[in-house]
């Protein structure tokens, strides 16, 4: 499986999953990866370092992925044959203590930016490209805290189906990657954060939690020729985990 060549746009390509992702693709041949981060300079300039380590030509794209200024910058990059949205962020707490502004930033983050990245890209994207979305186990079961960031993922896995029957006439796929438990950053914002890594580690049939490279490999796969007949679906990687009653 290889990317030689390929223009590739990660969007929360600095850190946790995305950086794998971005690495990845680097790995395996691409000629340019466009890593999208919000506002931490330090760590998409490694992020970018460690790509063109790689001998992949690394460009940053810095601002709020729901925003029209990164659209645009999008659509700039000109051709691309790879699109995954992996950035996400919402607000963590029971469902009678968000407000409404709380909504609308998560889901403008992990769903409207997804919309709106198909839109900047898949016009000029080449038969055989494909875009991918980041979900989680949240979109279809009920975690603590998780009512926003779920809701988002489940709009999220529904604009995938949508898009892939829209776009699959260009030679364009569109697939989603459903990551179990992965112990990154942003797991820090949960307040029972150590409860589910002890669940995690207790209850994955694998005998692990997933890593960043398991998704990216998941990612690798969705956008190789070997998939070329996976469309509009979701792939769960998480070790087994959703299976238990």
């Amino acid at each position: 499986m290889r990317f030689d060549g390929a223009s590739v746009f990660v969007t929360g390509g600095s850190r946790g999953i995305g950086r794998a992702i971005a690495l990845r693709f680097a790995e395996l041949g691409a000629r340019r990866v466009a890593i999208g981060y919000l506002r931490n300079d330090s760590a998409a300039e490694e992020a970018g370092e460690e790509v063109r380590a790689l001998g992949a030509e690394a460009l940053l794209v810095r601002g709020s992925v729901a925003g029209e200024r990164v659209a645009r910058e999008v659509a700039e990059l000109g051709p691309l044959d790879i699109v995954v949205h992996s950035a996400a962020t919402g607000v963590i707490r029971p469902a009678l203590e968000t407000e409404d502004k709380h909504w609308d930033w998560t889901l403008n983050a992990n769903a409207r930016a997804f919309l709106s990245l198909a839109r900047a890209a898949a016009p000029a994207m080449p038969p055989g490209a494909s875009i991918v979305g980041i979900s989680s186990l949240g979109s279809m079961r009920v975690l603590e805290n998780y009512v926003l960031v779920g809701t988002s993922k489940a709009a999220l896995e529904s604009l995938v189906r949508y898009l892939a029957v829209e776009l699959a006439p260009r030679g364009v796929r569109v697939n989603a990657v459903s990551a179990g438990l992965v112990e990154t950053e942003a797991l820090d914002h949960f307040p029972n954060r150590e409860q589910m890594l002890a669940a995690g580690r207790g209850r994955t049939p694998a005998g692990r939690l997933v890593e960043p490279r398991d998704v990216a490999e998941a990612v690798a796969f969705l956008c190789s020729p070997g998939a070329a007949m996976v469309c509009g679906h979701t792939l769960v990687v998480d070790g087994g985990f959703s299976l238990l009653a």
